[in-house]
């Protein structure tokens, strides 16, 4: 098979008889130019479909005007919004996007961190695997290059970082369904080791104290994973206790549709009987019945705001920024805690 045939500044410059140097300043619209070479270089270049390498071009001038986002599962709904509001911003800002998945997988994450250092990225935007525990490579990255964390962050690391409020979020959520009249409240959370779930987990603490409710260590349930297959099999624990709760929050909208699904097939009235909500307002939050009530994360704003941070480092390079910005959220409500 022959080797595709890739138009250089080479091939250029000898379709026109001129040097290199020359074509390249011609492409960049270097002053010393003639207009008459610029127009003869511009036009053979798009006859012969040249695209510049921004790599090559970006090493020479330690500057490639590209940002690398690093996220731990590319699948997820609400990482898709903030991937949305990632790209948009960065071509506002006249910036390329690459975009990786660590799988939640730490060493991959380091890999990850490195290859995009190896690409000549002029910042990254980081969201932390769930089970993060060394932060030292991460802290080398951030001294050599603008780092951003955002979403899943961790304040062992010294660098600007986008979130939203969860603990406050979670509160909300609870004081809801305590407002309610719903007094045995339980929780499906992730174990200790995930920061955003204990934080989570520190609001509805704060909420049961703060409206004098007991903390029954019983209807406290944690998973190394939350998902809609642990909100089914969660919920069948709770059903099995002789005092059942009667709200139930997940810390995540699938494992709060796994505990619809569950509390629909044993033939429980939501939300008379049991109250339900969830966090992150999904897609198919509004899909399941009833539909569930939830705390909208503006994933887009998010995006959006870490990248405009991560610029103004990148464009500001003896500015190093530290400090933690709050995203609002809102508590969305619907029928599975309020009766239609």
């Amino acid at each position: 098979m022959s080797k595709k045939n890739v138009t250089t500044l080479k091939k250029i410059a000898n379709e026109l008889g001129i040097s290199i140097s020359t074509v390249s300043r011609s492409l960049n619209n270097h002053p010393d130019i003639s207009e008459q070479t610029k127009t003869k270089v511009l036009n053979i270049a798009k006859k012969l479909n040249y695209v510049p390498n921004l790599f090559a071009k970006g090493f020479r001038a330690h500057k490639t005007n590209i940002i690398g986002v690093i996220v731990p599962d590319i699948s997820h709904y609400f990482t898709a919004t903030l991937l949305k509001g990632i790209i948009r911003e960065a071509e506002i800002e006249g910036f390329k996007v690459i975009i990786s998945e660590s799988r939640n997988n730490e060493t991959k994450q380091t890999e990850m961190l490195q290859t995009m250092m190896q690409f000549g990225v002029d910042g990254i935007l980081l969201s932390l695997t769930r089970k993060t525990v060394e932060v030292d490579e991460i802290i080398k990255i951030r001294e050599q290059i603008p780092l951003v964390l955002f979403d899943k962050v961790s304040k062992k690391v010294p660098c600007t970082q986008v979130v939203i409020d969860d603990e406050d979020a979670a509160f909300r959520v609870v004081e809801h369904l305590i407002n309610l009249g719903k007094k045995r409240i339980a929780i499906i959370k992730e174990f200790e080791n995930s920061l955003i779930s204990e934080l989570r987990f520190n609001g509805y603490l704060r909420a049961l104290k703060t409206y004098k409710l007991p903390v029954d260590e019983k209807i406290i349930l944690s998973a190394s994973d939350i998902s809609m297959h642990q909100g089914k099999r969660f919920t069948s624990i709770l059903l099995s206790l002789k005092e059942k709760p009667d709200a139930i929050f997940a810390i995540t909208d699938g494992t709060a549709i796994g505990v619809i699904k569950t509390l629909r097939n044993h033939g429980i009235k939501i939300p008379e009987e049991i109250a339900v909500a969830g966090f992150s307002n999904s897609e198919n939050s509004i899909i399941i019945e009833p539909k569930l009530t939830t705390i909208d994360q503006p994933g887009n704003k998010i995006g959006k705001t870490a990248v405009k941070y991560l610029i103004d480092e990148i464009n500001n390079e003896n500015e190093v920024i530290n400090k933690t910005v709050e995203i609002k959220t809102n508590l969305v409500v619907r029928e599975s805690t309020l009766r239609s």
